[in-house]
């Protein structure tokens, strides 16, 4: 009776590559359960949650994620790119006033997207060094867009850049949306009527 051949092993080629494609898997699994359950309404989903979302070990989160703030890193890549999605499309508004009003639209668009997502890593922010310069380099972005879309003179005048600055940030948006219990439209429309007044009183030229 002639005896069974022993099994044949894989190459070690495709053995690697069978763990690096299960490593990578895992790794996508476990950021889109961390998106999903900040998405959800949970700013600060711990790693049991994600490991159960992902379907996954307790272990297996910690071994692509060295502690929670890794995770964070990666939701924080899904906020810049919504954000800069935006930022180098052309405007459509002929004068710089009818830009920067433009700026309003474009940006409730956004902060209507990211905003589970940047609630979540404001709550983190304050122990985290990397969400810190994260959300410093975004601010200095929206800021730098906004200057360059301002005539030299209004730009100049730093009472009235720095009072179009908060209206356009992420903050006055989720008051409006969240603690004044206003529709994107309705925020929208107040956003754009307080810039109107503030350059209107300002005496700023639409020119």
């Amino acid at each position: 009776m002639t005896s069974s051949s022993p099994a044949r092993r894989a190459p070690a080629g495709l053995e690697t590559d069978g763990r690096r494609r299960r490593s990578q898997d895992s790794r996508a699994r476990i950021v889109q359960a961390m998106l999903e359950l900040v998405h959800a309404g949970d700013p600060s989903p711990g790693a049991e949650q994600v490991a159960e979302r992902a379907q996954v070990g307790l272990r297996t989160v910690f071994r692509h994620f060295k502690d929670m703030d890794s995770l964070y890193r990666e939701m924080s890549a899904v906020i810049e790119k919504e954000y800069m999605a935006v930022v180098d499309r052309p405007f459509e508004g002929r004068t710089w006033r009818e830009r920067v009003l433009e700026l309003v639209r474009r940006r409730a668009g956004v902060y209507e997207k990211i905003e589970p997502y940047k609630r979540a890593s404001n709550v983190h922010r304050h122990r985290s060094p990397f969400l810190q310069a994260d959300h410093a380099r975004l601010v200095a972005t929206a800021r730098e867009i906004l200057r360059r879309e301002l005539p030299a003179d209004v730009a100049r005048d730093r009472a009235l850049f720095e009072a179009l600055d908060l209206l356009l940030s992420f903050e006055a948006w989720m008051r409006l949306r969240r603690d004044q219990d206003l529709s994107p439209r309705r925020a929208s429309e107040v956003l754009e009527q307080a810039i109107v007044r503030l350059l209107d009183g300002a005496g700023a030229s639409a020119a």
